[in-house]
């Protein structure tokens, strides 16, 4: 039951070549970005990656992107990341975009064993009619774009069917953490770690504080141990580690 791993870099020695990843973090919070650097010095690409964005300011994901390791990425918000829009624009990357709702819910339906699901969000749009840019082919046209997808009415009003998402490993970063798994996230660090670490078929979590077994009140436990198979404890300079995307200052 003693899931702690040593090491960042022994805690991702398997992923390989190819894997795919579901991501967490919100924006610059809750990134696991000791797991992140870990497997950037592995050296492993062509990675599909399943993240709410793909990094900012040279940190977290961007690390991998700019190093050229990321192939494809599932997500819902390219932002102020310069890189990223370059890549994809460029034809050098592929990007499924998601309405940011279904997105979390794809994850934690594929986590709960949910094949698929009908939801409103798309309706109407490219997201349910298809034809959404996955990738350019770096002149400005479309390589490959987004197939059409089931949609179906209930009680008068349409749904189109989206499909949970399973993926190979996952990388989180949690506030506290037992030795069994279980894990408390804090404050917006909660939004997608859970469902990112529930989607991961292999999940390693990255720990700002470990804890004895019990220590967790069960109340408290935001995600059980059971979706969660490497726990790795950070140092303290690691855990404080936490840069801010956007500084507003008063006079």
């Amino acid at each position: 039951m003693d899931k702690v791993v040593a090491t960042a870099a022994e805690a991702v020695a398997d992923v390989p070549e190819g894997a795919s990843l579901a991501v967490g973090g919100f924006g610059l919070s809750g990134v696991p970005n000791v797991l992140i650097g870990a497997l950037y010095e592995r050296g492993v690409g062509g990675l599909s990656v399943v993240s709410n964005n793909c990094g900012a300011m040279e940190s977290g994901l961007a690390v991998l992107l700019a190093a050229g390791r990321i192939a494809r990425v599932t997500g819902s918000y390219i932002g102020a990341n310069k890189e990223f829009a370059r890549q994809y624009l460029a034809g050098e990357l592929e990007v499924e975009l998601i309405p940011q709702g279904t997105l979390a819910e794809r994850l934690r339906a594929g986590g709960a064993g949910i094949p698929a699901f009908y939801t409103p969000a798309g309706v109407g749009t490219q997201v349910a009619e298809g034809g959404l840019p996955w990738r350019y082919d770096g002149t400005g046209s479309v390589a490959l774009a987004s197939p059409a997808k089931e949609v179906r009415e209930f009680d008068g009003t349409e749904y189109v069917l989206e499909h949970g998402i399973r993926t190979d490993f996952a990388l989180v970063r949690a506030a506290r953490g037992d030795r069994h798994g279980n894990l408390v996230f804090a404050k917006s660090a909660r939004n997608f770690n859970p469902l990112a670490a529930m989607a991961g078929k292999v999940t390693v979590a990255e720990v700002e504080e470990l804890v004895e077994p019990g220590e967790i009140d069960p109340d408290a436990v935001h995600l059980p141990g059971i979706f969660v198979q490497r726990v790795v404890a950070l140092t303290p300079q690691q855990a404080a580690d936490k840069k801010i995307e956007q500084r507003t200052v008063s006079s």
